[in-house]
Parts: C-alpha cells; structure tokens; sequence
C-alpha cells in the first residue's frame, strides 16, 4: 500500500496547519487522489491492523439503506457510536450515562435504540432514497442496461438534509466507469478525510462496494480512485502516523465473496472472507466528533 503512504508524506510535506471543527488541530491538503488496482491484491492497509469486520459491516448496513447503530452494535461494531451520543447527551432523557452505557442501552432496548440510535438520514438513507429515488437500484439496473453511460452515480450530499444528518457525509459522491473489456471502476469523491483513522477504512469499504458491484454486473473490478477534498492529519495522530510510516508495507491480501446464487441485496457478513491478510499491530488513535 504504497498510495498511502505517499499520500502521508504528501500531506505532511505539502499541507498546511488548520484550526477545525473538532478543536483538535490538522495538518491538511486540498485536492489529493490515489488510484488502487483491485488486480494487484485487495487494498487493505498493512501498516497497521484494519478492522475488516467493521468495513464489512458498514458497507452491508448502507446497502440495506439503514441508519441506525443498533444494526452495527449487535454485530459488534462501534465505529459510528460517538455522534449519535452527543446528540443523546443534549436530550432530556440524558442522565449522566457514559459511552459504554448508551452502547449497552441500545443494545438491549429497542425503544431505545429506535428513539436514540439514529443518525437521521445519512449514507444509507440517501443511497436508498433520495427525495423517494432509490439511487442504488437505479445504478444497479443502469450499469446492466446503459453501461457506457457517464451518469453512473450515486451522492449522498443532499443539501434538503444536511442539517438532520448526525454527520454529513464525507464520502459524498461516487462514479463508476464500465470498460469496453468488461472491468469496473469506480471513484470516490470524499469532502473530508481523516488520514489516519478513516482514509484506510474509506479505501478498504470502496473497494468492496466496488467488487460487490462487479459481480452482480458480471463484470471484473479494476480501479478504485480516491479523490480527497480536504485531506488531513489531526495533531493529535502525528506519532501514531510516524509509526506507520517507519514500517514496510506487507503483501496484499485477497478478497473472497460467496455470490453463488445471490444477488447484492442477498449478500451477508458470512460471504465475504480476507485471504491471507498481513499486517503489523493496530495502532489506537482518538476519534475528533
């Protein structure tokens, strides 16, 4: 995974610090892009240890068109738990409870979990119904009957609900390009991206969705290409980014999916396998909400 790290070294040789939302600080650059060749090996980050069973996850639960964490909770995926819960800590029913706790309550209350474990309508939403359009279908059936078609696209900016999404969307916009010899690919236009924490999870999820869609098209996935609005490093992930950098990437692994006799919205966690994934140690690092 050499595109990342390059990319790393980019921003940190080429950003600029920025104050930011969070109050935690970034070293940021504007306008990046890497391109992934899904031939080469499946584009999971070696350097450290990626939670493929999250990426899984998240991909499968935006495919559903859901938005509520209990899904991801009950599978034992925590990576969207900080936003719902400081909107939870401005509500009446707030008593004091930590992060583990509204985790626990979500998990076994449904009332709950319906009341407070909702993004409002962020990825999965806008992906299934966009104004009552359900873009993915739409793609889907597009690809199979207009493949040269340039308006292969799905976005999940939409600026009538921004200000009810719990977050608004950082990878906002897709495109996908179907090739005369029969490969897919697929670009990803994210706003915002946290080099650290999110950037190898968005290349990992992309990837997927991109292969998930190449086989129901019939098709072979090829290129993932990662354009990055504001790509950023907070301050506070410097020495865990340097320990990344001061590692040799490991050979890629491969991705294995059971699609006999299904279709996307068939799909499971159980047919979607990692072959042969090395990698160093994960490294923690502190979520900016």
């Amino acid at each position: 995974m050499k595109q990342y790290l390059e990319l790393v070294n980019d921003i940190l040789k080429n950003g600029e610090k920025r104050e930011d939302r969070t109050n935690t600080g970034t070293i940021s650059k504007f306008g990046i892009q890497s391109r992934y060749d899904l031939r080469d090996g499946f584009p999971l980050i070696t350097t450290k240890k990626v939670f493929f069973k999250g990426i899984v996850h998240e991909i499968l639960w935006f495919i559903k068109g859901d938005t509520n964490i209990k899904y991801l909770i009950d599978n034992g995926v925590n990576i969207w738990n900080e936003w719902p819960f400081e909107i939870f800590k401005k509500s009446k029913d707030y008593n004091n409870e930590s992060l583990t706790e509204f985790i626990e309550k979500i998990r076994k209350d449904n009332n709950f979990a319906k009341k407070h474990g909702d993004l409002g309508p962020v990825y999965g939403k806008q992906w299934r119904n966009f104004n009552g359009v359900d873009q993915f279908a739409k793609l889907i059936n597009d690809i199979k009957t207009n493949p040269f078609s340039r308006r292969l696209i799905i976005s999940a900016w939409n600026p009538a609900e921004i200000e009810t999404m719990a977050l608004p969307p950082c990878h906002s916009l897709f495109q996908f390009y179907v090739s005369k010899d029969g490969y897919l690919d697929l670009q990803l236009y994210q706003r915002s991206g946290d080099i650290f924490l999110g950037i190898p999870f968005n290349i990992a999820s992309y990837s997927l969705l991109l292969t998930l869609v190449a086989l129901e098209c019939s098709l072979k996935p090829r290129y993932f290409i990662h354009t990055i609005g504001d790509g950023h490093i907070y301050l506070n992930h410097l020495d865990q980014i340097n320990i990344q950098l001061s590692r040799t990437p490991m050979p890629l692994s491969k991705l294995i999916v059971d699609f006999n006799n299904k279709s996307i919205y068939d799909i499971k966690f159980e047919d979607i396998k990692i072959e042969n994934y090395q990698s160093h140690p994960s490294i923690k690092g502190k979520v900016a909400v």
